[in-house]
């Protein structure tokens, strides 16, 4: 087996070769078991993610800067940033690091990738964490109306008004650049300025050729992933934000309900990025989960 660096420590960037040669890159923080970290995005780079929180005191995080993200090389192929061809690219790293079975956490658009990995590995997977999940990969609908009744609960925040205004322009099929801008306080169960400084470092991370192919047709398959998904013998957790618009509580119920061994925790208070919102609160969940 791969041997990591020490405690605390982060590497010098680590990397492997992918099954078509591209050269993929990923961060290594803390010690204790592996575990296999995916981000969002889609096709965001993973620094987002930091150590989520603290997360790295328990275990060995293994955060994957996903093709063309980060410090990892662009392929030759674009077609291949299509999110179920991004499952080798998981299997190549699972055998780089030298891990029969793995746990896998991911988050946002990243459980996407994870699912589908799931469904084409399911012996190699051990335990799965899906944070403020994405429900592309399940077919799953989450409606307008969720999506603004969600928002509506934090009415009473002195941002709110512009930000429920862009939202309802965006719902309108009226979005533009500076509306998308206008409701970023939404992402966040706090707008303060840790949340802020987050959002601005995220700015430019994200490939946008490689978001555009990655839920391009053929990517998903809603029905054999279900299918495959019910008979995945995994434990799953599914921890959701309290007042997340892109994966509210309401919708994670029906997610739940396709694994056959998931809990479904819903973190008071807590937005997109619930590491960021209540660390002390996300860590022990995601730890206890994790053993």
């Amino acid at each position: 087996m791969l041997r990591l660096r020490a405690p605390d420590k982060v590497s010098a960037m680590p990397s492997f070769s992918a099954y078509d040669g591209t050269e993929l890159s990923y961060h290594v923080h803390g010690d204790g078991p592996p575990l296999i970290c995916l981000p969002g995005g889609p096709m965001q780079a993973s620094a987002y993610l930091g150590d989520l929180g603290g997360l790295s005191a328990h275990r060995r995080l293994i955060v994957l800067d996903l093709r063309g993200t980060g410090e990892s090389d662009a392929p030759q192929d674009t077609a291949s940033y299509r999110c179920d061809r991004l499952v080798d690219d998981v299997e190549a790293l699972r055998e780089h690091l030298g891990l029969g079975r793995v746990d896998l956490l991911a988050h946002s658009a990243g459980t996407n990738l994870a699912v589908r990995y799931a469904e084409r590995h399911p012996e190699r997977v051990a335990k799965l964490a899906l944070i403020t999940p994405s429900v592309i990969a399940l077919g799953i609908p989450v409606t307008g109306e969720v999506r603004r009744g969600t928002a509506l609960l934090r009415r009473d925040e002195p941002w709110f008004p512009e930000a429920f205004a862009a939202l309802e322009a965006i719902f309108a099929g009226k979005a533009t650049a500076d509306a998308w801008q206008a409701v970023a306080p939404f992402w966040y169960g706090h707008w303060d300025a840790a949340a802020r400084a987050h959002r601005a470092a995220e700015d430019g991370q994200k490939n946008g050729e490689a978001a555009a192919v990655f839920g391009s047709e053929g990517a998903f398959d809603p029905q054999a992933t279900r299918e495959a998904l019910a008979r995945l013998g995994s434990p799953v957790l599914l921890l959701a934000g309290e007042v997340d618009l892109n994966s509210p509580p309401r919708a994670m119920n029906e997610l739940a309900e396709v694994f056959p061994h998931a809990e479904l925790v819903v973190q008071p208070g807590a937005g997109h990025f619930p590491w960021l919102d209540d660390a002390e609160r996300f860590v022990a969940r995601v730890g206890a989960f994790l053993g």
